[in-house]
């Protein structure tokens, strides 16, 4: 695949579907942001917008730049209308059944060519490419939260996805500007192996009133060299997110690390989710989960 201007479909106008959305249409890609839902979808598309809007207010893209992203994202409800879509990047819930059938579903929309990109970060790459009749062009990309702003990508493969496919996502995910790693279909990847165990005794060390939230964060950003401290984090990510990811490697990896701990159980319960609700470890008076 060259690097010239695609049309690139993402499916999910949630956290990472809206995060990831931005990423396309800022590559000049036009984006196609997908959702069920219309009041979900008109909440992506306002933070997609919100994102560019306050990226020229920040001076990081002048106006015209900072228009042309906004322009070249469309949404829709229907999927019919991914037809003319070079790549799909799935990024719905983490139900398994739920993106095979998606893919079920694109098989008979698209081109075989196109390339179908899951953006799952649990479940098996191997049994969503089978939701598809082809799929040896099923490749597994995992954004890293915030997309807009981490560059790393991890990229594994199903058993049955084709080096053609590996090789033009990587060629895909350059013309991004994103940096990616190859790794082995298993539970977590890469990064959520060690990053959910991680979150986790952070929480657990705030359950314990071994610090506030303030200082454990503040001592990761000075002695750990990290961009942004766990709880800061988490709200970012959603604390329903994590909870989601965490329980569903506990249950494949049964190792007791990643079982969410019983706060993160209270604050969902709460609807007390991070940035996304106005409330999670900190409070917002801004709910845009970029910028600001």
């Amino acid at each position: 695949m060259r690097n010239e201007s695609k049309t690139v479909g993402v499916l999910g106008a949630g956290t990472m579907g809206s995060g990831i959305a931005v990423v396309m249409a800022r590559a000049g890609h036009r984006t196609i942001l997908f959702d069920v839902n219309e009041n979900n979808l008109k909440r992506g598309i306002d933070t997609v917008h919100g994102f560019f809007d306050k990226s020229v207010q920040l001076g990081k893209l002048d106006a015209t730049a900072g228009q042309a992203a906004k322009d070249a994202l469309v949404g829709t409800t229907d999927l019919a209308d991914l037809a003319p879509c070079d790549v799909v990047v799935e990024a719905v819930f983490e139900d398994l059944q739920l993106k095979k059938d998606m893919f079920g579903r694109l098989d008979e929309i698209v081109s075989n060519s196109t390339l179908f990109h899951t953006n799952t970060s649990t479940l098996s790459v191997t049994g969503i490419a089978s939701g598809s009749r082809l799929p040896e062009r099923v490749v597994g990309t995992h954004y890293c939260n915030p997309a807009p702003l981490m560059k790393l990508v991890e990229v594994a493969d199903g058993r049955h996805t084709a080096d053609w496919a590996h090789k033009a996502t990587e060629e895909f995910l350059r013309s991004l500007g994103k940096v990616s790693v190859a790794t082995k279909d298993r539970p977590g990847f890469i990064v959520n192996r060690f990053l959910i165990p991680w979150e986790n005794s952070c929480i657990r060390a705030l359950e314990a009133g071994v610090a506030t939230k303030e200082d454990i964060d503040a001592a990761v950003l000075g002695a750990i060299g990290h961009p942004m401290g766990p709880f800061r984090l988490l709200d970012i990510v959603g604390l329903d997110i994590h909870q989601q990811v965490a329980t569903r490697l506990y249950e494949q990896l049964r190792d007791p690390r990643f079982f969410p701990p019983p706060m993160v159980d209270r604050m969902v319960a709460a609807g007390d989710l991070g940035r996304k609700t106005g409330r999670g470890f900190y409070e917002y008076d801004n709910t845009r989960l970029f910028g600001s």
